[in-house]
């Protein structure tokens, strides 16, 4: 038996005390309450439409001595034909390539000189050109920039240099998990609707593109009365539409091709496993079909999507990393385009913990259904945003950027100043509407990209029933069952 003298009694008294105290004033793990929002001021603008169809939106903002210009086309990868993929891509990324009388050097030495800023490229619904010059040098801006939207050269030299680079990446792409967990959930969802193609093409497809595909697809829908232009910085919106005038206003416009997609599949249970036997953790994707971009219900979602898995709340990232440590990272989002959406969740894991994680992931899609979101969750998550926003326009190119993605989804545009106090209106009740409506638990899409022989025995028992596995040497996106034939 132990004994203990008076002192030491008296010494482990006082270190408990000291303990005890301490751990009170130990400071709680919670995050400090955010500052009171600040004013935001959006500045004035205005909306104009040249005789030609082109929309131009003006912002007069002197902050600092530089000029944006943005213009985005609606035509994007949605818009390739079944056996172009990438066309538009490949497109967008030539234009810069040599345009008017200007070689690809010749263009860049411009650009360069003028210490200006050019960039082109494509994205599922649209193209863009973007240009950042002083306010000096705004003609000269305009000229390059209207070289490149409107006469791109299409050099066959630039043509192959470009498709070479194309297929590099997509070879690239192809041993990265993610990369490919990512264009496999968007096959399930979309089906083969454009949303579910994948945008950068394949290397068939790149290869058997031609100059006059280029050619062609840039006439069809490189016109004003399919373009929006931005111009926003340091000078009045007199001297910036008088701008677009001289060197857009003679641009033709032009019938536009009919678009007529054919509609995604209705959301069902499918869970596909591509098996890659060297991985050391499994890429797991999750979601579903959604809303597009101008639905009424879209900031709601938005912010149901956020608690999920974004900025400000993320139940994803609390249960997966923080109370199970199944990961360092979990995220979810809406994707929300011109014709449709998905919300998409994702991570990764150790490959025996793949059930345990997928089952957790899951049942917080459920959990949106079953319960009331809390009030300050939902009020982390308005946060985030609110104190986000003002991030955003802070630049003429941000303003420009705000103002075209309105415009582009038919949004008001007079909706943009207003972005914290509908941002701060929806409730819990909002939250739990939609999600009862939109949210779909028990039709998810599921992609498991890792070493199949490791976790295939524990899905049964997470309660996941029938599978398709899919060596990655086989993998075919653009076939029905995915498969190579």
């Amino acid at each position: 038996m132990k004994t203990f003298t008076t002192a030491a009694l008296t010494l482990t008294l006082l270190t408990t005390i000291a303990v005890a105290q301490t751990a009170q004033q130990w400071p709680r793990e919670f995050p400090p309450r955010p500052l009171q929002p600040r004013p935001v001021t959006f500045p004035a603008f205005e909306v104009k439409t040249l005789p030609n169809g082109l929309t131009v939106v003006l912002v007069s903002q002197n902050e600092q001595p530089a000029i944006s210009i943005r213009m985005i086309v609606r035509a994007g990868a949605a818009q390739d034909p079944k056996d172009k993929l990438g066309l538009a891509m490949l497109t967008a990324t030539l234009l810069d390539q040599g345009a008017g009388t200007r070689s690809a050097q010749a263009l860049a030495d411009e650009v360069d000189f003028l210490g200006a800023v050019l960039s082109t490229g494509a994205g599922t619904d649209l193209s863009f050109v973007n240009s950042v010059v002083m306010k000096d040098d705004y003609a000269a801006g305009l000229a390059i920039l209207s070289d490149v939207v409107r006469r791109p050269t299409f050099l066959q030299s630039e043509i192959d240099r470009q498709r070479q680079q194309a297929v590099s990446a997509l070879k690239v792409a192809a041993e990265d998990p993610g990369a490919v967990a990512s264009r496999v959930i968007d096959r399930l969802i979309y089906g083969f609707h454009p949303y579910g193609m994948p945008g950068s093409g394949t290397e068939l497809s790149l290869t058997s593109l031609t100059r006059t595909d280029f050619v062609d697809f840039h006439k069809r829908h490189f016109v004003p009365n399919n373009a929006l232009v931005a111009v926003v910085g340091d000078i009045s919106t007199g001297d910036a539409l008088a701008g677009i005038e001289k060197f857009f206003g003679d641009w033709e416009r032009a019938e536009l091709p009919p678009f007529n997609p054919i509609a995604p599949p209705e959301p069902t249970r499918r869970l596909v496993i591509i098996d890659r036997p060297d991985a050391a953790q499994t890429e797991i994707r999750v979601g579903h079909l959604a809303i597009p971009r101008k639905h009424d219900d879209f900031e709601t979602f938005d912010q149901t999507a956020k608690i999920l898995g974004g900025e400000g709340a993320n139940r994803l990232q609390q249960v997966l990393r923080s109370q199970r440590q199944l990961t360092y990272g979990a995220s979810a989002d809406l994707e929300a385009f011109k014709w449709a959406g998905a919300v998409v969740a994702e991570t990764n894991t150790q490959t025996p913990n793949t059930a345990e994680a997928l089952r957790v992931i899951v049942d917080e899609f459920s959990r949106l259904q079953r319960e009331k979101v809390h009030e300050a969750e939902l009020e982390a998550a308005q946060d985030y945003a609110v104190g986000h926003f003002p991030l955003t326009i802070e630049t003429p190119d941000q303003l420009a950027t705000q103002v075209l993605n309105q415009l582009f989804y038919g949004l008001p545009v007079e909706d943009l100043p207003k972005f914290r106090e509908r941002t701060l209106a929806v409730t819990p009740d909002d939250i739990q509407r939609v999600a009862r409506w939109f949210v779909r638990p028990d039709q998810l899409s599921i992609v498991l990209v890792g070493n199949a022989a490791e976790f295939v025995g524990t899905l049964k028992g997470a309660g996941f029933g029938p599978f398709e596995r899919i060596p990655i040497d086989q993998l075919d996106v653009l076939a029905a069952d995915l498969t190579k034939q």
